[in-house]
Order: C-alpha cells, then sequence, then structure tokens
C-alpha cells in the first residue's frame, strides 16, 4: 500500500472515530449527564471542537519547526483514543458533566493533531494538490458516512458503545501513522510568523473564510440536523445515521474526481458555484414536508459539498511554499473548527429560539452569502494560475 493510501486511512479513521458519536450524540449525552435537550449536545461537541481551534495551529508549527509530522500524528491519535476510552469510566465513577467537558477538551487536543497533520502529510505528497485534497475529502467523506451508519447502530446498542468503538478506531490509527513515512519540509513559521503570513499572504484569508463557512454547515448537521430528523420524522439513532450517510456518501465519493476537476479547470466554479447550490440545498432540506423528500435532498448537499471542499482546501497549497504548509493548514483547521463551533452554536441557539425550520434557513443563507461576497477574490486567485500544480507561491 502506498503513503497516500496509508495516509487516506488515517485520515478516514479519525473522521470515522467521530462521527460514531453523532446519530446517538442524544443518548450518548443523556448516558454521561448531560441532559435531554439540545443545549447539552451543543456543549458535548463545542468542548473539543474548542480544542480544536486552540491546538491546530500549535500541532501545525510543531511539526514544520520539527521537519517532522509521523510522530506527532501518533501522539495525537493516541491521546484522543484514551480520552475516549476514559469518557466511558465516567458514569461508573459518578462524575458531573462538567468532567465530560473537561475530557472532551483534552481529547480535542489530541485529535486535532492526528487529523490536521495527517492531512498535511498529503500535501505533502506529489501529485496535485487538488488531488491531494480530494484524496483527503474521500477520506474524510467515507469516514463520516461509515460512522454515521455504524455508529448509529451502535447506539442503539448501548449509549457508550459508539466511545469505545471510536478509541479502538483511534488506536489502530496510531499504529497505522507510525508506518508512514515523513517528506515534510523543516524550517516553518513561528507563531508571530503565522500572523505575519496571513498579512503578507491575504489570499490565505479566502480559503480560510470558505472553510469557516463550509465547516459551520457540517457542524450545523452534526448537532441540529441529528435532533431535527430525530424530533421531526421520530426516527431513531440507527435511522439517523443512515441519513447522515446520505449526505455523507456522494460527499465521499465525488471528491477525488472533483478535486482533480479543479486542478483541470481551476478552483473558481466548484468554489462559488458550489458554495451556491450547497446554500440551496441545505435550506431546502429544512423546508422539505415528509422524510423521504428530506432525506433525498441530502443526497444533493452531499453532491455540492464535494465539489466546493478539495478544492478549498487546494486553495490553501496553492498560495502557500512547502516549507509552510504544516502552519497554512493548521491555520485552515483554526477557521474550520470555529467554524464547527458556529455551526453548533448557530444552530442550537437558532433552533431552541425560533424552530428548525429558521435555523436550516439561516445557515443556507450564511453558505449563499460567502459565495457572493467572495466572488472576486475568488476570481482573482483564480486568474493568478491557481491550477494546483507544484508551482512555487508567492
Amino acid at each position: 500500500m502506498n503513503d497516500r493510501r496509508r495516509l487516506a486511512l488515517v485520515v478516514w479513521g479519525v473522521l470515522v472515530s467521530q462521527v460514531f458519536l453523532y446519530p446517538g450524540l442524544e443518548d450518548i449525552v443523556v448516558a454521561l449527564g448531560g441532559g435531554t435537550h439540545i443545549l447539552g449536545g451543543m456543549w458535548f461537541l463545542l468542548a473539543e471542537f474548542g480544542a480544536f481551534v486552540l491546538f491546530a495551529v500549535v500541532w501545525g508549527l510543531a511539526s514544520d519547526a520539527l521537519g517532522r509530522r509521523r510522530p506527532l500524528v501518533v501522539i495525537g491519535a493516541l491521546g484522543g483514543a484514551a480520552s475516549y476510552a476514559l469518557l466511558t469510566l465516567v458514569p461508573g465513577f459518578g462524575f458531573g458533566f462538567g468532567a465530560v467537558l473537561v475530557i472532551r477538551v483534552v481529547g480535542g487536543a489530541f485529535t486535532i493533531g492526528a487529523f490536521s497533520l495527517a492531512i498535511t502529510m498529503l500535501m505533502d505528497q506529489t501529485g496535485g494538490h487538488g488531488r491531494n485534497m480530494g484524496v483527503a475529502g474521500t477520506a474524510i467523506g467515507l469516514g463520516a458516512a461509515l460512522g454515521s451508519i455504524v455508529g448509529g447502530r451502535l447506539a442503539t446498542i448501548d449509549p457508550l458503545a459508539p466511545l469505545w468503538a471510536g478509541a479502538a478506531v483511534l488506536a489502530g490509527v496510531a499504529v497505522l501513522a507510525a508506518t508512514i513515512p515523513d517528506r515534510g519540509v523543516g524550517g516553518g513559521l513561528s507563531i508571530g510568523g503565522v500572523a505575519s503570513r496571513v498579512r503578507h499572504r491575504p489570499r490565505l484569508l479566502v480559503p480560510y473564510a470558505f472553510g469557516f463557512i463550509d465547516r459551520l454547515t457540517a457542524g450545523f448537521f452534526a448537532l441540529t440536523g441529528v435532533y431535527y430528523f430525530r424530533d421531526t420524522f421520530g426516527i431513531d439513532a440507527a435511522m439517523a445515521g443512515a441519513t447522515l450517510a446520505l449526505f455523507f456518501l456522494p460527499f465521499a465519493l465525488l471528491q477525488y474526481p472533483m478535486g482533480k476537476l479543479s486542478d483541470r479547470i481551476g478552483r473558481f466554479l466548484p468554489v462559488v458555484g458550489g458554495s451556491v447550490c450547497f446554500g440551496l440545498a441545505i435550506a431546502a432540506v429544512g423546508i422539505a414536508p415528509v422524510y423521504p423528500l428530506a432525506a433525498g435532498l441530502m443526497v444533493l448537499v452531499g453532491v455540492c459539498g464535494a465539489a466546493v471542499a478539495p478544492a478549498t482546501m487546494a486553495l490553501v497549497t496553492d498560495v502557500v511554499p512547502a516549507a509552510e504548509r504544516g502552519a497554512a493548514m493548521g491555520g485552515f483547521n483554526v477557521f474550520g473548527s470555529l467554524g464547527f463551533l458556529t455551526g453548533f452554536l448557530v444552530g442550537g441557539v437558532v433552533a431552541e429560539a425560533y424552530g428548525y425550520l429558521a435555523a436550516f434557513l439561516v445557515v443556507g443563507a450564511l453558505e449563499v452569502c460567502i459565495a457572493l461576497v467572495a466572488f472576486s477574490f475568488v476570481r482573482n486567485i483564480a486568474g493568478a494560475g491557481s491550477t494546483g500544480m507544484e508551482s512555487p507561491a508567492e
């Protein structure tokens, strides 16, 4: 098995372990003492993704400075596995939900290292940025698809079973990552250099902004989407997982060809056009009056997301040199994690105050708005020759 495929399996495994928890989130939170309210699920997810925000760039900077990524991926995966296993012990020891949130923060700090640096190791591979990010996107989508289906079924057996399964998968990720050679480039940026680089490369803010909004929608579906389908249509965790898979399967299977397509035609149409369609499809899911129609529209959401995601990640690699990719991708993941956090907050708060329909309309509108606002910026980058080839950045 070549390095690209093994790295794809690492990314896939991290996503599987995370998404195991989403379909049965309500049941897991109840079992851990967080109550039945949607806000309990919101805080459970916010704790982990808050740590993602704080530590994504730290891992990237560390890997660039060391010139090595593999050992950090192993450490991140092992730490994430330990945190999942520890969560299963909370009910037996009688700890409160506050302890659960602390463990989620620690686990998130480790897990983002494995995830972000595995993607960075893919960026270090030759063969075109769009192709490599298409591989990453396919791994993410397939991991999410399998995780949603299996996680939902596990939650119907035991609410804590997804946690044990996630710990096992992350342990396997650590073992696999240890076999992959480094191709990282040392001499990366310092913390002050990251801010300086963004000032000197303002084009980085374009993929960062799209990454923020795209991950916002993912966070929205992970929390509000699951509660919406279960509350509105009366489905159980297993069916909720299957419903999420209707989005994740096309999202996964189309990312690799979409990434290669963006290498040939540029990033503009997949990023801008895909975002507009993405937002309209999200709003349509919330408007759908019956489950079969809403579930069918989830497939369309996945197709639109597959057009946007690899092209957006590839924009990061298009505008920075190899020695700065770890820090640049860390910055992308910071914005992405902030997007997840915002998706949890917007979805949870708006749904609680105004209902599910309002929440879907707000998130769909945000996706369309970013495309309209950033239209000219993406066009300028694409016009400057953002084709995804291994050319030097400015």
